[in-house]
C-alpha cells in the first residue's frame, strides 16, 4: 500500500508539473509582444495560492506522509511566481495595479493560514484548518476551465481547449485522488476527485467536437465577409442616389 502511495505521489508529481509548465506559451507571447494583451493574470495568482496553501498543508508537522504534496507545490508556488512578476511587468498600468493587490491580498492570506496553524493550533486542529483553506483553493483552481467548457458547448469548438492541457488535468487529477485515497486523506482526495472528473469531461467533450477546431475561425470568417458584403452594398446605394440626385 505505502510503495502504491509513493508510485501515485510520484506520477502526480510529474503530470502537475506538466500543468504548471503549460502557461509558458502564453508567457513566451506575452514577452515577445511586451505586453499582456487580453489575457487575464488572475488564474496564475489564485493558482500561486493554492500551490501555497498545499505545500504548506503536505509539510510533516501539519499532515504526515504528504512531502510530496509540498515538493511539487512547492515548485508550483515558485513557477507561478515567475508567472505573475512578468504579467505585473508587461500589465498596463489599471491591470498592473489590480494584479499587485491580488498578489498582496494572496500573500497575506497565506501567512495567516500559516501564523494562525503555527501559533494557535496543535495536532489534528491544524491538518483541519490548513487542509480546509487547501482544499477550498484547489477545488477553486480546478474550476477555472469551466468558463473554456462553456465555450467549447456554445461553440462546438475544441479551438480554445488544448487535447494535452485537457490531458493532463485529467491525469493530475486521478492522480492525487488516488494518493488521498490510499493515504486515506479527504483534503487531498475530494478537490482532486472534482478535477479528475472535470478533466474526464473535457475530455468527452474533445472526442465530440474534435474535428470543429476551425469551427470559431469560419464563423469570424463568415462574419467578416458578411459585414463586407453589407459595406458594399450600402456604398453602391449611396453612389446610385448619387447618380439619381
Amino acid at each position: 500500500m505505502q510503495v502504491l502511495h509513493f508510485i501515485f505521489g510520484v506520477f502526480g508529481n510529474a503530470t502537475a508539473l506538466f500543468l504548471f509548465l503549460a502557461p509558458t506559451i502564453t508567457f513566451r507571447r506575452i514577452i515577445r509582444s511586451k505586453s499582456t494583451e487580453q489575457f487575464s493574470g488572475i488564474p496564475y495568482v489564485m493558482t500561486l495560492l493554492n500551490c501555497l496553501l498545499s505545500a504548506w498543508y503536505g509539510l510533516p508537522f501539519v499532515s504526515k506522509h504528504n512531502l510530496l504534496v509540498s515538493t511539487i507545490n512547492g515548485a508550483g508556488a515558485v513557477i507561478e511566481s515567475i508567472y505573475v512578476l512578468i504579467f505585473i511587468w508587461y500589465a498596463s498600468r489599471k491591470e498592473k495595479a489590480k494584479i499587485i493587490g491580488l498578489f498582496t491580498l494572496v500573500l497575506a492570506v497565506f501567512c495567516a493560514v500559516a501564523l494562525i496553524s503555527l501559533l494557535a493550533l496543535h495536532g489534528n486542529p491544524r491538518k483541519l484548518f490548513c487542509g480546509l483553506a487547501a482544499t477550498i483553493f484547489s477545488i477553486i483552481m480546478y474550476a477555472s476551465p469551466l468558463s473554456i467548457m462553456r465555450l467549447v458547448m456554445k461553440t462546438k469548438s475544441v479551438e480554445f481547449m488544448p487535447f494535452f492541457l485537457s490531458l493532463f488535468v485529467f491525469l493530475c487529477g486521478t492522480s492525487w485522488f488516488v494518493f488521498g485515497l490510499l493515504g486515506r486523506d479527504a483534503f487531498i482526495a475530494i478537490p482532486n476527485g472534482f478535477g479528475c472528473g472535470l478533466g474526464f469531461i473535457q475530455l468527452i467533450l474533445y472526442c465530440i467536437y474534435r474535428n470543429n477546431k476551425g469551427c470559431g475561425e469560419t464563423k469570424n470568417s463568415t462574419a467578416d465577409e458578411t459585414v463586407e458584403m453589407e459595406h458594399e452594398k450600402q456604398a453602391n446605394a449611396e453612389v446610385a442616389q448619387d447618380e439619381h440626385v
